[in-house]
């Protein structure tokens, strides 16, 4: 039987004060990462490094997420809109962070902190690698609770009856109805037409539990140079492309071609490609000996 999102995605409300659920996710994503990192500083998983030097690395990595997530998301999805109002990009509260753009504002943090500890890039992207999951499982979590970037209808399919009714992408008059009208419509069964897959929980499942499990369990002892990145590259890619066929397009976008293909698809296919290139690298790399303190 579908379910009706009435999820109140403000957490805290103090006042004109509001604390939103998605930001609690990005902080518990912070936060396991930043715990995950120091045990693995601690262990001497990146010799030379210390909790300072971790500290930094992690502070430039947040700016890196933040700044790369917004300007990624005006490139990649609403450029059209970004030229007729650049000021646009300062408005973060409006939402629109896209993970490739944060990805490589990761990518350039950690290539300036490497320079200035004089470590390996693929050293520290290795080491970063298996932070990330947890930031991308709660992130998802944060988009079904807000009930955004739901997925496609599920009505008339093999996943009839356990799709969600997402409120916010109803057709009027559903959309403006009140939240005791639209569950007195939804118990009529009226909605149930309406029910979509929660591609976010199916995101948070695979990018981040499936994937935080499986990276974790696999750097747990030394690897050779660019396997760990290659092995977060290539999953991360072959589950986002794979989720984005029963996600729905973005609305200002569509499909990019052949009526399936999405952007997410088009920016997850080189990722798979570096995936498998830094895998097979990895097979003649050297592989960095931890150094516990």
């Amino acid at each position: 039987m579908p379910i009706l999102h009435q999820i109140d995605p403000v957490a805290v409300a103090l006042g004109p004060l509001k604390i939103h659920w998605y930001g609690l996710m990005y902080l518990l994503g912070f936060g396991v990462a930043w715990w995950l990192g120091r045990r693995r500083v601690r262990a001497g998983r990146l010799p030379g490094v210390d909790d300072n030097g971790f500290s930094d690395l992690m502070f430039y990595a947040m700016l890196g997420v933040v700044l790369g997530g917004r300007i990624g998301y005006v490139l990649f999805y609403d450029f059209g809109t970004f030229l007729q109002d650049p000021l646009m990009l300062f408005k973060v509260w409006e939402g629109g962070m896209s993970f490739h753009g944060g990805l490589l504002g990761v990518l350039v943090a950690g290539a300036w902190w490497s320079r200035r500890q004089r470590l390996h890039f693929f050293d520290t992207v290795d080491f970063v690698a298996p932070l990330v999951p947890a930031g991308l499982g709660f992130g998802r979590l944060g988009n079904y609770i807000g009930g955004e970037l739901w997925g496609k209808p599920t009505h008339g399919t093999a996943f009839e009856g356990w799709g969600v009714v997402f409120p916010h992408a109803l057709p009027e008059p559903f959309a403006s109805m009140d939240a005791a009208t639209l569950r007195a419509q939804f118990d009529s069964g009226i909605l149930d037409a309406f029910a979509r897959h929660p591609s976010q929980l199916y995101q948070a499942t695979l990018e981040g539990l499936v994937m935080f499990a499986v990276l974790v369990w696999y750097s747990r002892r030394p690897r050779p140079r660019d396997a760990v990145a290659g092995l977060f590259a290539l999953l991360y890619g072959s589950f986002r492309f794979l989720v984005e066929f029963v996600r729905e397009p973005d609305a200002q976008l569509g499909y990019l071609a052949f009526d399936w293909l999405t952007m997410g698809q088009m920016l997850s296919t080189p990722l798979i490609l570096l995936g498998l290139f830094w895998l097979w690298r990895s097979r003649s790399a050297p592989t960095l000996q931890p150094e516990p303190r």
